[in-house]
């Protein structure tokens, strides 16, 4: 699967996608993430990506021409566009699991005040982490990225983890897991998980 991630800041972005398990997937070529520089499509010499909003207001507004460019530059047939900002749908585990099976996706970071509203007429869906406000959609390009990569297969070594986590199978968080030492600042592990008997631990997770 291949991702394109639309920023201003594609090495801040590079850095953390590069880490861990989705570092150690990239390098085995398991997926491929790539970058689109949105100030290769500013405008001018200064390459002015933003300006101020028609009618006032505060902040500055990102440029349909200059967004519009690099998604056309950067979709195929194969493509899913998502534009990422706090009025889009709420991004799930669910969503997720439709966007693993997607070949490519691209995904459309925002910064300042926010989009030209006619952007959304060149992209796919707009997706959301939560109703709040960030200074950018860089944040939820890379929780989408690392949510979604987690469900291809060899990713996680063990694809069993990856379906046991919260909200994989059921819409909830998991249940609490405990490890060594057995009792901690005077609060032992739960009695059952000490037993042996996985119906009852089974049964306790439930």
């Amino acid at each position: 699967m291949k991702f394109t991630i639309i920023t201003l800041f594609p090495k801040e972005v590079d850095t953390y996608l590069k880490a861990s398990v989705l570092g150690r997937a990239r390098k085995n070529k398991l997926l491929v993430v790539e970058f689109v520089d949105l100030r290769h499509f500013g405008i001018g010499k200064h390459k002015k990506v933003d300006d101020t909003p028609y009618g006032g207001g505060p902040g500055m507004l990102l440029r349909p021409d200059v967004v519009v460019a690099a998604i056309k530059k950067t979709r195929t047939k194969h493509s899913k566009v998502i534009l990422l900002s706090p009025e889009g749908e709420l991004f799930r585990q669910e969503v997720a699991r439709r966007y693993a099976k997607e070949k490519h996706l691209v995904l459309v970071c925002g910064r300042f005040e926010g989009f030209d509203a006619r952007i959304k007429d060149y992209v796919d869906k707009v997706i959301s982490l939560g109703s709040f406000v960030l200074a950018g959609g860089e944040l939820a390009a890379m929780s989408i990225v690392e949510a979604t990569a987690r469900l291809l297969p060899g990713v996680l070594g063990n694809r069993a983890s990856a379906l046991s986590e919260s909200f994989s199978t059921r819409q909830k968080v998991e249940y609490p897991q405990y490890t060594k030492p057995q009792v901690f600042s005077g609060k032992p592990v739960p009695k059952v998980l000490l037993s042996g008997h996985h119906q009852n631990i089974k049964k306790w997770r439930a």
